[in-house]
Order: C-alpha cells, then structure tokens, then sequence
C-alpha cells in the first residue's frame, strides 16, 4: 500500500511539472547574466497613419499657419493665433506616404520616425525663412494594435510611445489565460503590401530575437487555446456535461484500482 501512495505521489508530481512547463515564461532566461540588446527602431510611419504637428515659437502669430486646429471657435470670434481655440487636428499620411502641409505642400513622410519628421519640418521653417526659433512636436494619433483569443482582455489598444514590446502588449491586454497556448502565440502583421504570419513562443528568450517582438502599428496578436479549452467550446464550457471529463475520471479510478488490487 505504501508503494501505491508513493507511485501516485510520483505522477502527480510529474504531471504538476509538465503543467508547468506549458504555462511558465522565460524559462531558459540566464540569471544574473548581461545579454547584448539588438538596437530597436523606432516606430515609422505608415500609409493612413494619422500623426498631430504642433508648431510653436516665441510669437505664437507667426505659427498660426502651420498648426491645424478643430473648427470650434463661432463664427466671427477672432482667433488670437494661440492653439487654446480648439483641439488639434491631425495630418493624415496618404497612400503615397505624403502628407499636405501648410506652405511646403507634399511632404514624404512614411518610413520616418516621429523624430525625423520633427527635425525635417524645423529645418525647412528656418531655411526658408517662416520661423526662426521653432519648436516642433509630432505625435501619432491613430497608432493601434489588436489581441484575440485567450488573453484577460481582447480588443484593440492605442500605442502611444515609439517602442512597445510584445510582452508589453500582452500585458496590456491582461496576460494570457491559463487555457492560452504559450508555445505558439500568433503576431498578424501587414507590412509593405505584404501579411506575415510569426509564431513566437514565449516559454523561451529567443522570442526576445523574433521580429514580432517589437510591436508595429496594425499588429494582430492571437493567443491559441490549448486543448482543455478546445474541449470545453463543445460543450458550452461546462466540464461536468463534457464526455471526455468524465471519461478521464473513470480512468483515473480505473488506474488506482488496479494499483491497489493488483
């Protein structure tokens, strides 16, 4: 009998660290070691991205022109050149990559980082003469990414910095379920007329070597549902009406049976 205690204790340890193989992150992190990091680009800018330039300088009339405000000032309240008559309003990046701006018309914008597009706009307002202190700031406006499937939170949720990873986005959607599939979460992503499909796994440190572990605007994250949950959609996620449930029971006891009988 003894032996039978000690032989069911043994497999229920051995499944509890299988389970945990499946569910746990980083497991091959090196700790209390340094890892190079691979620079990360900044986010750039994308056909139908919407980004808000703000202008300013010493004589807030001078840059008037330049900044785009909300129609929301009645009619004939004159504006006093200040950006406090209403919200601003947002440059829309066209299919060529180009946005319309006051004075300087087309500007080619897609595939440059907030930063650039700041130190381009100031320097075409000092060289040809419009501003000569001008401060630049660019903002995204519609920059988003998307999670479905097993996570705490799906939806879609802004990205408001230059860098965002995918553990971050994962975080923001309230981490994966404990029905979420680890091993091979799906990164959806549109780039250059082109879809590519990346499956990262985050049980290891090499997803921190994967493309898609750098978040890009339009991102779709998908996390799997293993196949506990796969059953359960079946039965309408009631484990007491699930056949297999019962099943496993009967051959669980079944196992225990036979260990003690035998």
């Amino acid at each position: 009998m003894k032996k039978v205690f000690w032989g069911i204790a043994f497999s229920l340890a051995l499944a509890s660290c299988n389970t945990s193989e499946k569910i746990v992150y980083l497991q091959d992190l090196n700790v209390n070691h340094s890892e190079k990091i691979a620079e990360v680009k900044d986010l750039t800018l994308q056909p139908k991205d919407q980004i808000s330039i703000i202008v300013s300088c010493r004589e807030p009339k001078l840059t008037a022109l330049f900044n785009l405000l909300e129609a929301s000032n009645k009619i004939g309240q004159e504006s006093n050149g200040s950006n406090n008559g209403g919200r601003t309003s947002g440059y829309t990046v066209d299919t060529h990559g180009n946005i319309d701006f006051p004075v300087f018309g087309k500007l080619h914008v897609a595939g440059m980082t907030r930063e650039q597009v700041q130190t381009m706009i100031k320097q075409k307002l000092i060289s040809e003469q419009q501003i000569q202190d001008p401060i630049v700031t660019v903002d995204f406006m519609n920059l988003h990414f998307s999670t479905l499937g097993e996570v705490g939170s799906p939806g879609t949720y802004s990205i408001n910095r230059d860098k965002l990873t995918l553990l971050e986005a994962i975080s923001m959607s309230g981490d994966l379920t404990i029905h979420g599939k680890r091993d091979a979460v799906v990164v959806i992503r549109e780039e250059n007329g082109k879809r590519i499909n990346y499956f990262v796994d985050l049980r290891s440190k090499n997803l921190f070597d994967s493309p898609a572990y750098n978040i890009q605007q339009n991102d779709i994250i998908y996390v799997q549902p293993n196949k506990i949950r796969a059953g359960q959609s079946t039965v309408n996620d009631n484990n007491l009406k699930s056949v297999s449930f019962w099943i496993s029971i009967a051959s669980f006891l079944t196992t225990i049976g036979v260990l003690i009988f035998k």
